[in-house]
């Protein structure tokens, strides 16, 4: 059965979650096809698709085949035996069936069926086909800690809390520097268009964030501990401030949009009482501290950059400043620590004589390494698009935009560049009906005279 579980638990002691037994070959290889199909070959493959690249499909196809078979490896290896109910293992088969379901209506799609039923429901399969592409990359991140707390046996019984909040807010705050990283080279156009400003859309999700983060923290109708005042608290000053944050995002006279600090300030308070956590051991401490730091310094800089980089403006895609990396490579930084400061993996860190500057270090080069990835994702996107801009000028064929409006007037859309300004253009009068893909498929290539 493909999404059948083995039995791994037979050698395991009673309450334990790992055996001692090392990583053998089969897993080690299991674990690197894995992380470089869904970390690389999948969001390469959204991409490519978004960009509407002919790599597309062989890069999904050999993503699909390396998932299919880093799957078949997992359930065969030998050494380190884990609990057949892991939560890595169930979590699998649903990544498995996301991504082989990609795989088939991306098959269905390239077949250009336009009769029968799978014409009727092809606007249908597109829009599921550009979900689920969107959403692997996030699940896949989700697999892959799910994997490595599997890995070591962590997040059990009485750590499974502390475990689920370093994951969820560390990754949220990756997160934020991944929208940020993207905001710089594609934020312009889209905030312009909806007449708002970067810091409306954080304050609403920070004001958000902590209203849950205020009635979720502590366990009503049980006694108060000093983990619950001090979560409880950051959830009440981030809705605070976010509601600041969105009365100042607009000058409320003219309608304009404004630049505001709340959203830095919050980062700022935020590691601010991180680094202040008392924590057991002098590891933890150090670590804490340092992420506290990392997301004081992304306030920070996101302060410099909105007064004094852009002089309260809005980003130019197209002269980006090198010092408006640093916010969102900083958040990404401190989003890695605070992931890595499970107090299970200090505690096994401690254990074995790791100092903390140098697990700093190595979380310091994971940061790097995942902001790479973020940046050449970015980079090969924006790539792409100038290229097929440039080759719909260079032949002479007038572009369909890839959106999803279905009433697009043809007339005038396009203005002869400079360098063409000889080339005529016949009077083209149509009008896309509701069957935009069909129609943009027939009108891609209309020839200029």
């Amino acid at each position: 059965m493909l999404f059948g579980r083995h039995e791994h638990s037979a050698n395991l002691e009673e309450g334990t979650y790992v055996s001692p037994d090392p990583i053998d070959g089969v897993l080690w290889a299991h674990i690197l096809i894995m992380m470089f199909t869904f970390g690389i070959l999948f969001p390469v493959g959204l991409v490519l698709g978004l960009s509407r690249n002919r790599w597309h499909v062989p890069v999904q196809t050999l993503a699909g085949l390396l998932a299919i078979t880093g799957y078949f490896i997992g359930h065969h290896h030998k050494g380190r035996e884990f609990p057949s109910d892991n939560i890595h293992s169930k979590f699998g088969g649903w990544v498995m069936l996301m991504a082989l379901s990609q795989i088939i209506i991306g098959v269905l799609l390239k077949l250009h069926i336009n009769k029968g039923f799978l014409g009727k429901v092809r606007q249908v399969m597109v829009k599921i086909h550009y979900i689920i592409a969107v959403l692997i990359p996030i699940v896949s991140w989700v697999q892959i800690g799910f994997g490595v707390i599997t890995l070591e046996g962590f997040c059990h019984a009485d750590h499974l809390g502390q475990c689920l909040a370093h994951g969820i807010m560390g990754s949220s705050f990756i997160a934020y520097g991944f929208v940020l990283a993207i905001m710089l080279y594609f934020g312009e156009k889209a905030l312009a268009s909806r007449n708002k400003s970067q810091e409306f859309y954080d304050s609403c999700i920070i004001t958000a964030w902590g209203i849950v983060n205020t009635f979720t923290e502590h366990r009503w109708g049980q006694s108060w501990s000093h983990g619950d005042y001090q979560h409880t608290s950051m959830g009440i000053i981030w809705w605070c401030a976010g509601m600041v944050g969105i009365l100042l995002s607009k000058n409320w006279s003219t309608g304009e949009p404004k630049r505001n600090h709340i959203p830095a300030l919050v980062l700022i308070f935020t590691g601010w009482a991180m680094s202040e956590h008392a924590q057991h051991l002098m590891i933890s401490t150090k670590v804490h501290a340092f992420f506290g730091l990392a997301l004081m310094a992304a306030g920070f800089t996101r302060i410099i950059e909105i007064s004094f980089v852009l002089k309260d403006a809005n980003s130019d895609s197209r002269a980006i400043k090198a010092f408006q990396h640093l916010p969102p490579l900083l958040l990404v930084e401190s989003g890695i620590c605070f992931i890595g400061a499970n107090e299970e993996q200090l505690q096994l860190l401690s254990a074995v004589g790791i100092d903390h500057s140098s697990y700093l270090l190595v979380l310091s080069s994971c940061a790097f390494l995942l902001y790479l990835l973020i940046l050449g994702l970015i980079t090969l996107y924006k790539y792409l698009q100038d290229t097929n801009e440039e080759n719909q000028w260079k032949h002479g064929h007038v572009a369909i935009p890839s959106s999803d409006d279905q009433q697009i007037e043809l007339n005038n859309m396009y203005q002869a560049p400079p360098q063409q300004s000889g080339v005529r253009r016949d009077s083209i009068d149509i009008v896309l009906d509701d069957d935009y893909e069909a129609d943009a498929e027939s009108l891609r290539h209309i020839p200029l005279r």
